[in-house]
């Protein structure tokens, strides 16, 4: 076993087990901060697949703006246990079922993929890099890019618009 394997079965257990925490924690904090801890583990692993420009991505825009606004909007609703509706056992037991038949159609979806046959490049070629991504943005697509920042900046504009006071 080389290291990249290692690491692999590494950044899949953390993965794996701070996403089941995500979903077992009574805490809304701790769920969010655990939350954090798999998308660290997915940035890992795009590094892995040599996705440098992915994993930075994605510590930026989902571990630090998104996580924030997450924290932000818990600490600002005050969730505590006295304000929030007890849910009855069969309501429980549906939301098992729909859990388990959600699973069953993974699976079955999943069965037939031939995912055996296909290999991932790791260490190999420069498909991920940021120079490859920088080139195809300014070359190929640089009019939707462009686009794109016209309306970002038209709706940064219009945020300052309404959101001055009088």
């Amino acid at each position: 076993m080389n290291i990249i394997q290692i690491l692999f079965w590494f950044l899949s257990v953390v993965a794996i087990f701070s996403a089941l925490m995500v979903i077992t924690s009574k805490n809304p904090v701790y769920s969010v901060l655990w939350l954090i801890v798999t998308f660290f583990a997915i940035s890992g692993h795009y590094i892995l697949l040599n996705a440098q420009f992915l994993a930075i991505v994605n510590i930026i825009v989902y571990a630090g703006a998104i996580m924030v606004l997450f924290l932000f909007v818990i600490m600002l609703m005050n969730l505590n246990k006295e304000t929030e509706p007890q849910k009855n056992r069969w309501l429980k037991m549906a939301g098992a079922v729909a859990g388990g038949c959600l699973l069953l159609v993974f699976v079955a979806a999943l069965k037939g993929a031939g995912l055996k046959d296909q290999e991932a490049m790791v260490n190999e070629g420069d498909i991920g890099l940021i120079k490859n991504l920088g080139k195809e943005l300014f070359t190929t697509y640089v009019v939707p890019f462009e686009i794109s920042s016209i309306l970002f900046l038209s709706a940064m504009v219009g945020a300052v618009v309404i959101g001055k006071k009088e």
